[in-house]
């Protein structure tokens, strides 16, 4: 698991495509202490494992359902990616939890300076747009970043100046692919209303229920106040 704040940059070193999966070496453009074999690396918002090191060079390989869903499989040496280790415990959660598994891609449709920031907006399945709220958080290429607005098929954020030098987000352009994780806990609340309802239109349950939340105020006018 991870925050969506991203260490620093990482450059591809080499990449060796195979029938159904890739193996890929990166180099962090900075300090990766204590580092080891089985880590956790978010590589541009997509969950790998150190496979091997050499130096200050990581090995991962990348399987097949991960090339399908990421960017990772249009990488090209020399290219950066956002880097970063797996969350600890102790760790402040500066962002949101991120799970490092890509929920698919998206595509920028707009990149557009505002004083010193940028508004990114960015396309994505229809799918994935009922997970997206304004003012929510979202990771693209595995920073955390807040919904300034959305609608089907398209959310927009905003890079401020920190995050468009410490990361690839920048360098991007309208048009380029970007790996796109959406909130988990909606997914879980959307899973738990489901199997409720199904349940009890089976006779099987009595829970928590969309019903019993708007009974309660929790519906889109509370949101909205």
């Amino acid at each position: 698991m991870f925050t969506g704040l991203a260490e620093g940059l990482g450059r591809i070193k080499s990449i060796r495509r195979l029938q159904d999966h890739m193996q890929v070496s990166v180099s962090p453009l900075f300090e990766m202490r204590n580092c080891r074999l089985g880590d956790s690396v978010s590589v541009s918002g997509a969950c790998l494992t150190v496979s091997k090191m050499e130096g200050d060079t990581l090995y991962m390989d990348v399987s097949g359902e991960t090339l399908g869903r990421t960017t990772l499989g249009l990488l090209n040496q020399g290219e950066f990616v956002n880097l970063e280790r797996a969350l600890r415990l102790s760790d402040r959660l500066g962002g949101h939890l991120v799970l490092g598994h890509v929920d698919g891609m998206g595509k920028i449709l707009k990149k557009e300076a505002h004083n010193t920031s940028w508004a990114l907006k960015i396309e994505i399945e229809e799918a994935l747009s009922r997970y997206i709220i304004e003012k929510g958080s979202i990771a693209v290429d595995g920073i955390s970043l807040t919904v300034n607005a959305c609608e089907n098929g398209v959310f927009e954020v905003n890079i401020i100046p920190h995050t468009g030098t410490q990361t690839t987000l920048l360098k991007k352009n309208v048009g380029d692919p970007v790996n796109v994780e959406t909130d988990l806990i909606g997914k879980y609340v959307e899973k738990l209303l489901f199997t409720q309802k199904s349940e009890r239109e089976n006779g099987k349950s009595s829970g928590v229920s969309l019903e019993t939340l708007l009974k309660y105020g929790f519906g889109p006018s509370r949101i909205r106040n």
